[in-house]
């Protein structure tokens, strides 16, 4: 595998402890912001000390592993916080399919913290002022819709074909995604959109990697020392319009034998995948309810132990990707996808997070999601498609799906 790296010529690493920022969408000071936030607390990041593209390969996790520790070991580190998330990072997304070119891994130069009631200013190289602002952020203005791959009859047709082949005995379960394409009359601004889904969402993982930006409320895994922590998602209905309502639809979500076989795919997966790599793995027997602003899904946490010092990026090759994003058995529901969604995903999908220098890192699947260039919004949403999938239903679904990023965007 050939990698395309850009990096300056030595890391000199030097962290320390601030003052509260804040909130720290605030203190960015470039629309070209880095970022994972939850509930107030994570990293932010901005400029660029280290870029790393990799092209497709089912190596892809490694070959980025062994070129961060790499790229950590050489460098001269001052962290006294010694927090997750302190000293050198690199925020990253990778491609969904084996097959997509768009992997990318940033180490900024700059990166603000807050965690556990500490705040922490890590800067690469030159510590000039970070914090002088290019401009203000500018919302975006009269945005423009369009279908994007495939209209919403289409799309239709093509969860109906799913759901017959599932129906044949092909597969147990495939995930459709759609996209929808927006353009403004100016480039749009990160920042803004940031500001906007941690304050709505904040439970959410609010994250932003080279141009895609959005807010999962799906943890891959979070490694802390040998400790790792998954949350299982999969099944999902909106909101009530009301609480009686909301609870008539909860109920209905928790006991409906579709919902919870497209949920039960996604927590037996995540048990095959890391039970090889754990001492000790706790996995719920059936899920609980998690509750958002706009949706409620079917939820399993997953706790467990390392068998040994690995790194996060080894869990997440092991894990990606979930039937919660593409189905079962993978290989065949990955097939169906080529086939049947007429676009290229990207990087919806695929892993998004953070690993610093201990290895230590906290990656989602990036959901709720639009990737920006320049004045372009391409948003996506998915939906679990099983054998009594109706495709008015699943548009319905990805419809609310959808409304996370336009209301992102529209303010």
């Amino acid at each position: 595998m050939k990698l395309a790296v850009t990096a300056s010529d030595r890391l000199t690493v030097r962290t320390t402890p601030i003052a509260d920022p804040g909130d720290l969408v605030s203190g960015l000071p470039h629309p070209a912001a880095l970022a994972w936030i939850r509930d107030g607390e994570g990293i932010v990041g901005w400029g660029e000390a280290a870029r790393l593209h990799l092209p497709g390969g089912d190596d892809r996790f490694a070959h980025a592993d062994t070129w961060l520790r790499d790229f950590f070991r050489t460098a001269e580190i001052d962290d006294p916080v010694r927090l997750p998330g302190s000293g050198p990072v690199a925020f990253g997304s990778f491609g969904f399919d084996t097959k997509s070119p768009d992997s990318v891994l940033i180490i900024p130069r700059w990166v603000m913290g807050r965690r556990d009631g500490q705040a922490w200013l890590t800067t690469i190289g030159d510590d000039a002022d970070p914090l002088a602002l290019v401009h203000p952020p500018q919302p975006p203005t009269t945005l423009h819709w369009h279908d994007g791959g495939l209209t919403a009859t289409a799309w239709q047709d093509a969860v109906a074909t799913a759901v017959t082949r599932i129906r044949s005995g092909a597969l147990g379960k495939t995930v459709l995604a759609r996209d929808l394409v927006a353009r403004a009359d100016a480039p749009i601004d990160a920042r803004v959109l940031l500001a906007r889904l941690t304050d709505r969402y904040p439970a959410c993982y609010t994250f932003s990697v080279a141009g895609l930006i959005g807010a999962t409320p799906e943890l891959l895994i979070r490694r802390t020392g040998d400790q790792i922590h998954s949350l299982v998602l999969a099944g999902t209905t909106a909101r009530g319009h009301d609480p009686a309502d909301d609870a008539e639809r909860a109920s209905r979500l928790f006991t409906s034998p579709k919902d919870r076989e497209e949920h039960s795919y996604a927590a037996e997966m995540v048990r095959d995948a890391l039970t090889p790599l754990c001492a000790e793995l706790t996995v719920p027997h059936e899920p609980e309810l998690l509750t958002l602003p706009n949706l409620t899904h079917l939820a399993s946490p997953v706790r467990g132990r390392l068998h040994s010092q690995r790194s996060v990026l080894d869990v997440v090759a092991a894990l990606h990707p979930t039937p919660a994003v593409c189905g079962t058995p993978t290989d065949t529901a990955m097939d169906l996808i080529r086939e049947l969604e007429g676009m290229d995903r990207g990087r919806y999908a695929g892993p998004v997070g953070w690993i610093d220098s201990r290895g230590d890192g906290e990656w989602g699947i990036a959901l709720r999601c639009a990737e920006i260039t320049g004045a372009h919004a391409r948003l996506f949403a998915g939906c679990g498609i099983v054998a009594d999938s109706d495709p008015a239903a699943e548009l319905a679904e990805a419809h609310t799906k959808f409304r996370v990023m336009r209301s992102a965007l529209e303010g």
